[in-house]
């Protein structure tokens, strides 16, 4: 399934969006499918799969910790790409990954790797929108969306620039920093929601960790919330992770339904 088709589908029911964070191969290849199905168990109704790299520098500690355990673990590209088409889903699959390795592998390749493995969207927080066109161009011609972020500082110029060359959605930065579980919603989340005008899906990530913030940032006017840290949290722990998994995704699920 295609993002925008998700996207339509929860629409009609009067849903927002359950964006969810796991990294591929963390703890392990076989665990790791077992963990995306108790999410979409759950009520996730996207999953991303993160391609583990090196020096993740957008990611917090949590996410860092999650890609060295799983390239400690083996995988790479080729398990990658392996893994998604392997992964019997009904909801979009989106790769978040690092330019350097979509480079290495060759960027119409990569495009067309994810296409041929059942992923439908990438996300590449290190690459700027300026520089993007050969990707986006790769992208397009495999009928892969290329989803770009824009943050609490991103000017109005700029932001209308980012919002003319995402597809699938847009990643809203809801606090500056890296990735990884908050206690609270950034004051500067309902600001940036107010300043985005598309038609494109707005999805909000970035220390969202409860039922509550996703709540408030559904209220705030998000299409969707997108959680990765508290997942990741979980499998870290090595405890009841898939059961856990699925009860979280479910208590984050129960925020997205539009009250009457």
């Amino acid at each position: 399934m295609r993002i925008h088709g998700k996207f339509r589908e929860l629409e009609g029911k009067n849903e927002k969006a359950l964006i969810a964070y796991v990294c591929a191969g963390d703890p392990s290849f076989k665990e790791t499918k077992e963990i995306v199905s108790a999410l979409i168990k759950g009520g996730a109704d996207i999953v991303e799969l993160g391609l583990p790299f090196s020096d993740p520098v957008a990611d917090g500690p949590t996410i860092q910790e999650a890609a060295h355990r799983a390239l400690d673990a083996g995988m790479n590209p080729d398990r990658y790409f392996e893994l998604a088409a392997s992964i019997d889903a009904d909801v979009p699959l989106v790769c978040m990954t690092y330019y350097n390795l979509i480079y290495k592998r060759g960027i119409e390749k990569f495009a067309k790797d994810c296409a041929d493995s059942g992923i439908t969207g990438i996300i590449v927080p290190d690459l700027p929108a300026e520089e993007s066109g050969e990707l986006h161009a790769a992208c397009k011609g495999n009928g892969v969306d290329l989803i770009f972020l824009v943050t609490p500082i991103t000017d109005d110029e700029r932001m209308k620039m980012i919002l003319g060359k995402t597809s699938g959605f847009v990643y809203i930065v809801s606090r500056l920093g890296v990735t990884g579980a908050r206690a609270d919603v950034a004051s500067s989340t309902g600001d940036i929601l107010s300043r985005i005008h598309t038609d494109v899906p707005k999805a909000v990530g970035f220390g969202i960790s409860g039922k509550e913030q996703a709540a408030e940032v559904i209220a705030e006017g998000a299409d969707a919330v997108i959680v990765g840290s508290a997942f990741v949290n979980i499998i870290a722990s090595g405890e009841n992770v898939t059961e856990r998994i699925e009860t979280l995704a479910r208590e984050l699920k129960e925020a997205c339904q539009i009250k009457d």
